[in-house]
């Protein structure tokens, strides 16, 4: 029977806050992102049944997907990000690493993942609308080729 940690006396560690994060990518660091997504790994599995066990299958690892990540933020007069992407639609495709520190209310990374070679894939400019008066945003999608969760 499994140990409780109840009784053991260990503090509960609530969950971290999402609202305070800094990106990072090589040249980037100062682009302020308003919301990432896309931290997301999926390993692919095969499925294979045994022959003459009809009630057995077995599921093997095939290979690993790494999710587009996507980073939005409000248009400011910095067009680092649009010329980024400008140089990968000319066939000049600048590959970076980055690092997204999830922070606490001070500032302090308690969570840090990076990713490697990414490039711009999408591009998305703002909707714009005279009645909302929202903020103008872009998102920019990149894919990548590999994501950690650094300790």
């Amino acid at each position: 029977m499994p140990k409780s940690n109840l009784l053991s006396g260990k503090k509960r560690v609530d969950p971290y806050s999402a609202y305070n994060f800094i990106v990072e990518i090589e040249g980037l660091t100062a682009a302020g992102f308003t919301e990432v997504s896309g931290l997301d790994i999926e390993t692919e599995v095969e499925t294979i049944r045994e022959g003459g066990a009809n009630g057995i299958e077995y599921k093997l690892p095939k290979g690993t997907k790494y999710s587009n990540i996507t980073l939005k933020r409000g248009i400011t007069d910095h067009d680092l990000i649009w010329r980024w992407y400008d140089d990968a639609i000319n066939g000049k495709v600048k590959r970076k690493d980055g690092l997204i520190f999830l922070c606490d209310q001070d500032g302090s990374p308690l969570v840090t993942w990076s990713f490697v070679d990414a490039y711009p894939i999408k591009l998305n400019g703002p909707s714009l609308n005279a009645i909302t008066g929202t903020i103008a945003t872009e998102t920019l999608t990149l894919a990548h080729h590999g994501l950690k969760r650094i300790p």
